[in-house]
């Protein structure tokens, strides 16, 4: 079967599946994902349990209005830093669960834990994003609250093509549990809302709309009037919010729309990157945010009133055109905040033959000329782009290489990606940088995770099958030497692809990754 017949069967049973839909209760304790046939031809663990060595070093600081650090977010605290302070599984017979949470979609992007350790987590189905509470153990779904559907969505269903909702980061992807439990994001009406979740008499749980927030004044939302079944019209969806450190939710939008709302007084106010666009998240220091386009990175702070004001703008190699494992033309990276007292932000660029980690001075009174650290090439010549952040640590930075990966159709029938994972540091003088080890490992679409704890990256891996099957991985690999310790199967088959979604350590040692029929989890046997 050709890929393109791949997927335009794939996309006549999205159709179908979506139009007989029927709407109601999911049920608790959805039974596991399906594996494809294959998988007990493959290894099921390789290399051996690894020794906690927690790493020296300084965690980012604490958000004052984000859930602790580790609980609030995709990128883990404010900073984007994707480490966690407590260790992930060390790999001591760890075993694989999940939970399907739809025949087909259903994948859990953001998960975050409320003070119990509960799941809080939105997961995007062909039928709409639902934001669900889960059971950390067993996942079982204690309760669920549905969003409206996304453009992108109604679009696939209607033209038969549903690659546009890959790459769509809007509705809901990019959320973020605050300080009191609820969830913020920004739904496809164009509106923020903030969510609750509370016990009721019965024993059972529920969500509640505790704020909601119109951005339709300030953001065009014409996005489903409908011609001869397709829709048109003029609309902009709200990619990613995070809280400033007085409070303020800030939004961005995909046509480069930047924006603030104050929860007090419910104050909107904006402003818009002219023929710029914005599809990665944000970082927030006490100092500013770190915003990247599609062609510049940016320091913001906020005038008196709430109105995003730039503090400086430094440009970037786009390069000509999209990568296949590129969302768009720019940086696929969420800014990361680092080093002492947050003095340093880093992302990827885009340039064609090889991609670059590039690392700036955050300081308001650096000079144009001293702006930039370093500019360090990664991965192979023609093969080299990165649509996910990068893991910081102290004065380092993890990259993965993700060239190659577009959508779930991309890695069938046992293919993979060229790969590849390094880490560089920042000399302690900061006079550059330089590359410390470099990893052979296939991550082709994962947000990679670090704990803190036990001194372990944790990437989602797929190697060459030359049977043709599609085996992930759950691999540890040594932050310290960039050796792999070990590998864990997770599942086999299209439904255990993980299509962007990140690894999220949870508070008891678990890993949690979102995979395109739901969530995946693996602990240790203890």
């Amino acid at each position: 079967m050709s890929r393109r017949t791949l997927s335009r069967t794939l996309a006549v049973a999205l159709a179908l599946a979506a139009a007989t839909a029927v709407a109601g209760p999911v049920p608790a304790g959805a039974d596991p994902i399906p594996k494809a046939p294959g998988h007990r031809l493959v290894d099921g663990y390789t290399g051996a349990p690894a020794a906690a060595r927690p790493l020296p070093g300084t965690p980012p600081p604490q958000h004052p209005f984000l859930a602790p650090n580790g609980r609030s977010g995709m990128h883990a605290d404010g900073w984007g830093s994707a480490t966690y302070p407590w260790s992930g599984p060390l790999g001591d017979r760890p075993r694989a669960d999940s939970e399907q949470m739809a025949a087909l979609g259903g994948e859990c992007a953001t998960v975050t834990f409320d003070r119990a350790g509960r799941i809080v987590t939105v997961c995007g189905t062909f039928t709409g994003f639902l934001v669900k509470l889960l059971d950390p153990h067993s996942l079982a779904t204690l309760a669920e609250y549905k969003l409206p559907q996304r453009p992108s969505t109604v679009e696939a269903i209607t033209r038969l093509d549903f690659s546009r909702i890959f790459k769509d980061t809007s509705g809901g992807a990019y959320s973020y549990l605050d300080d009191q439990d609820r969830l913020v994001l920004a739904d496809s009406r164009q509106h923020i809302v903030r969510l609750a979740h509370r016990q009721k008499p019965d024993g059972g749980w529920e969500f509640t709309v505790t704020d909601d927030w119109d951005l339709t004044g300030q953001v065009p939302h014409d996005c489903v009037t409908w011609t001869n079944l397709h829709p048109t019209g003029t609309c902009d969806p709200v990619t990613s919010v995070m809280p400033d450190w007085r409070g303020r939710i800030w939004w961005v939008t995909r046509q480069g729309r930047i924006g603030t709302v104050d929860p007090d007084t419910g104050t909107i106010r904006s402003v818009r990157l002219a023929g710029e666009e914005i599809q990665n998240s944000f970082s927030v220091a006490a100092d500013g945010v770190s915003i990247v386009s599609d062609h510049a990175l940016y320091e913001f702070t906020a005038a008196a009133d709430g109105t995003p004001e730039a503090v400086w703008r430094q440009t970037y190699d786009r390069g000509t055109g999209t990568k296949p494992g590129s969302v768009n033309q720019g940086s696929g990276t969420t800014p990361d905040i680092f080093g002492d007292g947050g003095r340093y932000v880093a992302i990827t660029d885009n340039a064609d033959d090889r991609m670059h980690v590039l690392v700036y001075r955050r300081g308001a009174d650096v000079p144009a000329d001293r702006r930039l650290v370093c500019e360090i090439p990664v991965f192979g010549p023609g093969a080299s782009t990165t649509d996910n952040s990068l893991i910081s640590w102290g004065d380092s930075l993890v990259v993965e290489n993700n060239y190659g990966y577009e959508n779930i159709t991309s890695l069938t029938f046992g293919r993979s990606i060229a790969g590849g994972v390094t880490r560089i540091d920042v000399r302690p003088d900061g006079s550059g940088c330089d590359t410390v080890w470099e990893s052979a490992e296939r991550s082709p679409s994962v947000v990679p995770k670090l704990s803190a704890g036990n001194g372990l990256v944790y990437l989602y891996t797929k190697d060459p099958n030359a049977l043709g099957i599609d085996a992930w991985y759950l691999t540890a690999v040594d932050f310290r030497t960039g050796r792999t310790r070990w590998k864990q199967l997770v599942g086999t088959g299209i439904g255990y692809d993980n299509n962007w979604a990140p690894i999220t350590l949870g508070p008891d040692g678990t890993d949690y990754v979102g995979v395109f029929n739901g969530l995946a989890a693996v602990r240790d046997a203890g």
